[in-house]
């Protein structure tokens, strides 16, 4: 093998231990020199995620919680996991659980000041500016949480390396008690990547949708939003080429890119050059609002898993992005097995490049349930996408939450700010039994983690009020890892009850992607005689 081919194989490993698999052949004909193993599984060594500018309220209250799951593997020692405002330090509304402990004025001064420590001037210095980090977290297996508590809290971005990378995760929980965004508003904060796709946007009179894009880096990027309504491609002449500068959160709302008001909405975000983070935020003037996250990739089988047991409306959105129309018979994976609901008795036609939806109505009934799309019988394996639209409550205390396609945990996911009430985990198994662990961390303030474990039947999905911490002091994270069995989809719905009113939030849990494939190789150094 020539060094060439010994410095791409290094290169590849590194890259692959940063962002993901990446595979290496060795080059020339005729004898082999170098064999392809079966690929490695290392813990990744580094990770980012960035977190969009929570509200516009000055009634909103916002709560941050870093975690990393503790017990990876080949983690190591050392790392750091921190997350900074993309543009200005924070302002002294700004509180950490661990300050809270040490400085009792917090009840009147709720900040850790961003002091003047050489750091240069965010507002004359651009890029080059390093804010002050608002969260940081110390240690695996213990929850780290902050809040922020103005109209002005800016968008995060951080980096978690070493020991800390694996699985690392944030969660952004804000509350609006009152006015127009009156709401719980949760998201699990999103990795940068250049392709989005958002079924379940509106550019209708009564909502009010906002995309983020947020760029980490320290050039900038430039986006493409495209918007699909039920005929097709909305007419927008701003949607193209749209800057974010470096280090910096640009929020667009929808209806302005185009004149036509549509109830069901695909968004696209693509990037020309450099990446972002993207994520819409949807408020709607009678049901409140809350983050709606990308689905996964376009697939032709898609599981959409937590709808809430009392929700009473739940609306499907699918958009085909490829060139064929999809056809999909539509079911409701539930307690007790998985049926056809009365509203989905016929097959959803999807045409290409045009965004069908369904009203399922109340179609859970009382029973936790996951959506299950699928080719029709006699039809293409059309790649799609998809979102729910679920609502909780009826008239003025109408309160509305998102669950977009997910893909499965294959080894490990977590969800952050857990509360000791008002948490539910919803697990189901579209394929065959599937049996999984679930780990309750540490507390942020204290308590020791539990762990337990639940078997989900094939075609069923279950709802569980997850163990919580002994001794629990503040928030908690729950993990999931699989044990035996076919696939798991998971999804944690968080619920407060605010002068009457049902808020809620939906997460769902795709895999963390905390390990990666590292192409292992077998060398003849016989050729560099």
């Amino acid at each position: 093998m020539n060094r060439s081919t010994l410095s791409l194989l290094a290169a590849a490993t590194a890259l692959a231990a940063v962002t993901g698999f990446a595979a290496v052949s060795a080059p020339g004909t005729g004898d082999t020199t170098a064999t392809t193993k079966t690929p490695a599984r290392l813990p990744v060594e580094r990770t980012s995620l960035l977190c969009p500018a929570p509200s516009t309220s000055e009634l909103a209250e916002t709560v941050y919680t870093s975690f990393t799951p503790a017990g990876t593997q080949g983690a190591g020692t050392g790392g750091a996991a921190e997350l900074a405002p993309s543009v200005a330090p924070l302002d002294d509304a700004t509180t950490t659980d661990d300050e809270k402990k040490d400085d009792k004025k917090d009840e009147e001064k709720t900040g850790d000041k961003a002091e003047d420590d050489g750091a240069k001037d965010p507002a004359t210095d651009g890029a080059d500016a390093k804010a002050k980090p608002f969260l940081a977290l110390k240690e695996p297996g213990k929850p780290v949480s902050g809040t922020k508590n103005a109209a002005d809290a800016p968008a995060l971005v951080g980096t978690a390396t070493g020991r800390l990378a694996p699985g690392w995760t944030t969660q952004q929980t804000t509350t609006v008690t009152a006015g127009d965004a009156r709401a719980l508003f949760g998201m699990t904060c999103t990795a940068p990547d250049t392709d989005f796709w958002f079924p379940g946007a509106s550019t209708d009179k009564a909502r009010q949708d906002y995309v983020h894009l947020t760029n980490p880096d320290d050039t900038a990027a430039v986006a493409d939003v495209a918007l699909y309504g039920k005929d097709g491609t909305l007419k927008s002449d701003t949607g193209e080429g749209i800057p974010v500068p470096a280090r910096s959160s640009v929020p667009v709302l929808l209806s302005t890119l185009t004149t036509e008001a549509a109830p069901d909405v695909t968004v696209h975000v693509s990037t020309r050059t450099g990446r972002v983070g993207a994520v819409v935020n949807a408020a709607d003037e009678k049901a409140g609002g809350d983050w709606l996250t990308a689905s996964t990739d376009p697939a032709p089988s898609l599981v959409l898993p937590g709808i809430p047991a009392d929700a009473t409306s739940v609306r499907l959105v699918v958009f085909a992005p490829g060139e064929d129309d999809a056809e999909l018979k539509v079911r409701l994976a539930g307690e007790s097995g998985t049926i056809v609901p009365a509203t989905a008795s016929e097959p959803l036609n999807v045409k290409s490049g045009m965004t069908a939806s369904l009203d399922l109505g109340d179609v859970t009934k009382g029973e936790a349930g996951s959506v299950l799309l699928d080719p029709a019988e006699g039809a293409g394996a059309t790649p799609v996408v998809a979102a729910l639209r679920v609502v909780r409550g009826k008239g003025a205390d109408q309160e509305v939450a998102f669950i977009p396609a997910a893909g499965p945990v294959t080894e490990r996911s977590t969800a952050a700010d857990n509360r000791a009430k008002g948490s539910t985990l919803s697990l189901a198994a579209p394929g065959g039994t599937g049996k999984v662990k679930v780990t309750a961390s540490a507390g942020s303030g204290g308590g020791e983690q539990a762990v337990k474990t639940y078997t989900v039947k094939a075609g069923t999905t279950q709802a569980v009020t997850p163990p919580v911490p002994a001794g629990l002091k503040g928030s908690y994270a729950l993990t999931v890892e699989p044990e035996s069995g076919g696939p798991v989809y998971a999804a944690r719905t968080l619920a407060v009850t605010q002068d009457g009113v049902p808020m809620f939030t939906v997460q769902t849990l795709p895999d963390d992607r905390g390990m990666v494939s590292v192409p292992a190789t077998k060398e003849d150094l016989s050729v560099l005689k």
